[in-house]
């Protein structure tokens, strides 16, 4: 606006600029190099533009563009650090487009996920990123009937372009760290996530073939799929105790939410968990301060936002591909001895 706190109008932008009402416009709309317009000029508009205050009507703008200027993302929570930097990540790069991020939250129920899923098409999101949803295949199908271009993120389906973690590479890795040094007779326990579920079921085959390549079983040691609820985590480690049941010497937790389930119970029985190991295929950096031997990793929430709007701006379907992002370990307070 100027000083009497009118708005600028394209025109008195072009007159300021001393150019067409038409070129200040491809100009403000970035199409100014497909017009050939003389990147001096356009650096000018630019300038007074913004020193003008210039702001251009949305509204107007994607009406003739047949855009909306949308973007949305669906995730399951704001609690952890993953799907909150999934928010953050999602914002930046939709920013950088010009776009309007727009993001919902479903607890993992089903019929909000579909509630919210078709709310966003309705208002016609020119992007729309699928995290953490189970079985994403309803909203792909209304996804594609809109015309709306969709991603599955975290757990992928075969309608659409999916983008997940390592999460078996991920598992190994952790696994093969929490076992180092620790005897073969030693009770090893996997808990957290949910059975026949995409990451867990992949996770649990990377614990798997860490145990084996330790010359451990698979049935020497216990899988507990309790969910991602911190109270079932520490209602599960519970049950062990309560039976009378040695509580595992190395543990490795599917989330960072069930990892909370277990250091409440830690927290509350400390004396019951002296010398136990434990991995998290997640993180917080405040388990740094936790008097017990802790690793995390972190998925590459950047890496992962990042190949879904690659796939958007390359304007390519690719439906049912998948891209794993690795993850990597980002804390490890082992004793450096531990191997000795």
């Amino acid at each position: 606006m100027n000083r009497q706190g009118k708005k600028i109008t394209i025109r008195e932008l072009a007159e300021a600029a001393g150019t067409s009402a038409a070129t200040a416009s491809l100009v403000m709309n970035g199409s100014w190099k497909q017009h050939r317009i003389n990147p001096d000029t356009a650096e000018r508009i630019r300038v007074l533009a913004q020193q003008l205050g210039y702001q251009p009507n949305q509204r107007a703008r994607a009406l003739r563009l047949s855009r909306s200027s949308l973007s949305g993302l669906i995730i399951p929570h704001h609690r952890n650090r993953f799907f909150a930097g999934l928010a953050e990540h999602f914002e930046h790069e939709s920013h950088r487009r010009g776009l309007i991020p727009i993001i919902g939250s479903t607890q993992r129920v089903p019929e909000i996920e579909d509630k919210v899923g078709a709310s966003m098409i309705a208002q016609e999101v020119e992007f729309l990123v699928l995290a953490g949803i189970r079985n994403p295949s309803k909203i792909n199908a209304m996804s594609r009937r809109a015309g709306v271009r969709c991603v599955n993120l975290d757990l992928p389906g075969k309608d659409t372009f999916s983008v997940v973690t390592d999460n078996m590479g991920g598992a190994l890795e952790l696994t093969r760290r929490l076992l180092a040094g620790l005897p073969l007779n030693a009770p090893v326990m996997f808990l957290g996530g949910r059975m026949r579920e995409y990451a867990t079921d992949l996770r649990i085959e990377g614990f798997h073939a860490a145990l084996s390549e330790t010359g451990r079983a698979k049935t020497s040691a216990t899988v507990l799929c309790c969910g991602y609820d911190p109270q079932a985590a520490r209602d599960a480690l519970q049950r062990i105790i309560d039976a009378g049941n040695d509580l595992p010497a190395a543990l490795l937790v599917n989330s960072i939410t069930a990892f909370e389930g277990f250091a409440t119970l830690w927290r509350d029985h400390p004396e019951l968990f002296s010398g136990i190991r434990v991995a998290c295929f997640d993180w917080d950096p405040f388990a740094s301060c936790l008097p017990i031997e802790t690793i995390m990793l972190r998925q590459d929430v950047e890496g992962l936002i990042g190949r879904c709007f690659d796939w958007f701006d390359a304007g390519q379907e690719r439906a049912g591909e998948l891209v794993l992002v690795p993850p990597r370990v980002v804390l490890d307070n082992y004793p450096p001895d531990r191997n000795k």
